[in-house]
C-alpha cells in the first residue's frame, strides 16, 4: 500500500479499502485520488493513519490491508460509481440507505370524453395528463376511494362494451357507454373529484358516513374495508395549505442520526401544498456521515424522469458537492433542479418540520432492537442485524428441488422481497451453493442485508462464508442446525435444542432464550416458504409424470431423462435426436407426440 500511495494519479476516481481476508471495508470518491488518499496517512517515521481523522475512519484504516482504485472521467462519474458500489457490496464502513423505491402517482387524461383516474409510477408520454402525488403511503387507498364514492367509469373496458352493466345498476357508474350522461356533466363530476383529491378531509368524511351506513345494515365486512381505506388516507396530510408566499414545488429532506439507527424524512410540496410524507429508517449509524447519507438519498431517489419532479430540493444540512449532484439529477429528471440548504424564512421552516418529524420517528424506533443487539454481541457480528435474509432448500428424493429466501427488516417480514429458486444440484451442499451464488449475483440490484441465516450446520456456514469472501462482500453469516431425533430433525416449537454456528464457534442456547427463538423464527419462515414452493412444484411434476406415463414412459426412463435434461420443460422441448441419446426412438416418438398435444 505504501508504494501505491507514492504513485497515485491526480485524476478523479473511486477507491476501495479491503481487509486481510479480501472483504471490502470502504468505498470513497475523490476529485483527485492523489490528494484524497494521501490525506488518510502519515509517512514518517513509518506509514500510519492520520491521527486527526474521525474514530470511525481510523478504525477502518487499522483494519485495511490492501487498496484498489479506479480512474473515471469526471467527479460526477465518481459520485455515481461510488453509490453503485455501496449498494451492490454494502461495505462495512459505508452507510447503506435502501431508499431507491419509486412512488405512485394518480393521473387522469382530461382530453378524453369520459376519462378515468389511474395509478402510475412512471412519466407517461401523453401530453394532456394531470398528475397528483407522489404518494409514498395511502396512495392506493386514495385511488380506490374515488371509485367507491363517485360514479366514475369503473373499468377501462366499460366504454367499449356499449351497454350499461352491473356498476350502473348499483349506482357506481353513470353509464356513458349508453349515453346516459353527457360529457359536460361527467367533466363537472371530474372537477369535484379533483378538488376532493387536494382536500382529502372531504373523502374521509364521506367514507366515515358510508362506513356507518354499512355497519347499520350489518354489512360488517364491507364496513371494515371502508374503515381501512379511511385509515390509510388519514396517513396523508389532510390540511395541506402551508404559509408560503409562492406556489413552491419542492422536496424537503432531513436526516437525523441516533446511536444505532437513523431516520430520513422527505416532504413532498407541490403548488405550495404538503401532499405527502415519506420516512425511511437506516442502520449502523456509528458509521454515519451526513454528506454520504444525503448523497445516497438523492442519487437513489431521483434516478429517472418523474411525473411531477421538484424544482428544488431543500436539505436540512449543508452537503459537499451539491452543485455536482444538482447537475446529475437535472440530467436524470430531464428538468433543471436546484439543491440547497435554506438559512431562514418559510423554506427553513419546512426543513425544520422535516427534521422534527425525523426526531419523532427515531424515538419510536429505538426501543425495538434489544434482541438484535444481543444476537450481534453473542455472535460477534460486524453490525446489528436489522435486515436479515434466511435460506433453506427442499426436495423429496431429488424431486422438485427448490430453494427459498425470506427477508425480515425491523422485525417485519418483507414478503415482496421473498424469492423462490429452482435448483438443479443433486446434493444438499451443491443446492445451497447454487442458491447462495444466485443471490450473490443479484447484489447489484438488491443490496446485501446485515446478516445471512443458513438452515444447516458448520459445513454450510463455511460454504456461505467462502462464497462471500470470493465476492469480496463483508457480510455476517450464522447457521442454525436442528436437534436430531434419530435421523430426523426435531421441529417442536419451544422444545428443540438447536445449535447456532458462527465462524468463531458454536452456541447451545436454552429453548427459552429469546435470541434463539428470534433466529428460529427466521429459519422456520424460510422452511415454510421452501416447503410451500416444493409442494406446488411437485404437484406440477406429478401431473407431468402422469401424462408421460399414459404414453408408456416408465419411471426408470423418466429418471434418466430428468438426470440428463434437468426439467420437464427441457424434455418437452428437446429434439427427437437429443431424446434418442437417452432412450429408444420409440419412446422418443411417444414423448414428442405428447409434447405436441
Amino acid at each position: 500500500m505504501q508504494e501505491q500511495l507514492k504513485n497515485l494519479p491526480t485524476q478523479a476516481g473511486i477507491y476501495q479499502y479491503f481487509d486481510a481476508k479480501g472483504r471490502l471495508l470502504y468505498v470513497g470518491k475523490a476529485k483527485s485520488l492523489k490528494q484524497r488518499l494521501k490525506s488518510y496517512w502519515r509517512f514518517t517515521p513509518s506509514l500510519h493513519p492520520n491521527p486527526s481523522l474521525s474514530p470511525r475512519i481510523l478504525k477502518m484504516l487499522h483494519e485495511a490491508k490492501t487498496l484498489e482504485y479506479m480512474i473515471v472521467e469526471s467527479e460526477e462519474d465518481a459520485l455515481i460509481l461510488e453509490n453503485s458500489l455501496i449498494k451492490s457490496s454494502n461495505p462495512k464502513y459505508n452507510i447503506l440507505l435502501r431508499d431507491d423505491k419509486t412512488y405512485p402517482y394518480i393521473y387522469i387524461d382530461l382530453s378524453e370524453d369520459f376519462p378515468r383516474f389511474e395509478i402510475t409510477r412512471k412519466l407517461l408520454k401523453e401530453p394532456n395528463i394531470t398528475y397528483y402525488g407522489p404518494f409514498p403511503m395511502g396512495g392506493k387507498a386514495l385511488y380506490e376511494s374515488l371509485y367507491e364514492l363517485y360514479p366514475l367509469v369503473q373499468k377501462k373496458r366499460c366504454l367499449k362494451e356499449k351497454k350499461a352493466c352491473l356498476f350502473y345498476e348499483i349506482e357506481k357508474c353513470l353509464a356513458p357507454c349508453e349515453g346516459k350522461v353527457t360529457k359536460e356533466v361527467y367533466h363537472q363530476m371530474i372537477q369535484e373529484v379533483q378538488y376532493a383529491i387536494e382536500n382529502r378531509e372531504i373523502l374521509t368524511t364521506k367514507l366515515e358516513k358510508k362506513m356507518l351506513q354499512l355497519a347499520q345494515q350489518e354489512r360488517f365486512e364491507e364496513a371494515g374495508k371502508i374503515r381501512d381505506m379511511q385509515k390509510s388516507i388519514a396517513t396523508l396530510p389532510l390540511h395541506s395549505n402551508l404559509s408560503l408566499t409562492t406556489p413552491l414545488n419542492a422536496d424537503v429532506i432531513a436526516i437525523v442520526n441516533g446511536i444505532n439507527q437513523g431516520v430520513m424524512v422527505k416532504l413532498f410540496i407541490r403548488q405550495g401544498r404538503l401532499l405527502s410524507i415519506d420516512t425511511h429508517t437506516f442502520h449502523q449509524t456509528h458509521l454515519f456521515e451526513s454528506t454520504q447519507a444525503y448523497t445516497q438519498v438523492l442519487l437513489n431517489s431521483y434516478n429517472a424522469p418523474q411525473p411531477s419532479p421538484p424544482q428544488s430540493i431543500l436539505l436540512y444540512d449543508a452537503i459537499e458537492e451539491s452543485q455536482t449532484l444538482a447537475k446529475t439529477l437535472s440530467k436524470r429528471l430531464q428538468k433543471r433542479v436546484t439543491i440547497h440548504q435554506p438559512k431562514k424564512g418559510a423554506k427553513k421552516a419546512l426543513t425544520q418540520l422535516a427534521y422534527n418529524n425525523a426526531l419523532e420517528k427515531l424515538s419510536q424506533e429505538q426501543h425495538n432492537t434489544h434482541t438484535q443487539e444481543a444476537i450481534a454481541h453473542l455472535c460477534d457480528l460486524q453490525a446489528i442485524p436489522y435486515r436479515v435474509e434466511s435460506f433453506d432448500n427442499s426436495h423429496l428424493m431429488g424431486v422438485a428441488t427448490v430453494g427459498a429466501m425470506v427477508v425480515q427488516e425491523n422485525n417485519q417480514w418483507v414478503k415482496k422481497d421473498y424469492r423462490h429458486y429452482t435448483l438443479h444440484s443433486h446434493d444438499e451442499y451443491g443446492q445451497m451453493r447454487e442458491l447462495l451464488q444466485r443471490r450473490i449475483q443479484d447484489f447489484s440490484t438488491i443490496p446485501p442485508p446485515d446478516l445471512w441465516i443458513i438452515d444447516g450446520g458448520d459445513t454450510l456456514l463455511k460454504l456461505a462464508s467462502s462464497l462471500l469472501q470470493e465476492a469480496h462482500i463483508a457480510l455476517d453469516v450464522i447457521a442454525i442446525a436442528k436437534e436430531k431425533e434419530g435421523k430426523r430433525a426435531k421441529r417442536a416449537k419451544g422444545g428443540a435444542k438447536d445449535t447456532l454456528y458462527t465462524l468463531q464457534g458454536s452456541h447451545h442456547l436454552l429453548a427459552s432464550d429469546t435470541r434463539l427463538q428470534w433466529i428460529q423464527r427466521q429459519r422456520d419462515e424460510a422452511h415454510r416458504f421452501a416447503i410451500t414452493y416444493h409442494q406446488k412444484k411437485k404437484r406440477q411434476e406429478d401431473t407431468q409424470i402422469a401424462l408421460l406415463q399414459t404414453k408408456g414412459v416408465g419411471m426408470a426412463t423418466l429418471k434418466r431423462l430428468l438426470n440428463y435434461f434437468g426439467t420437464f420443460q427441457a424434455i418437452e422441448s428437446a429434439s427427437f435426436n437429443a431424446l434418442c441419446e437417452v432412450t429408444t426412438p420409440e419412446i422418443a416418438l411417444r414423448i414428442k407426440s405428447q409434447a405436441k398435444q
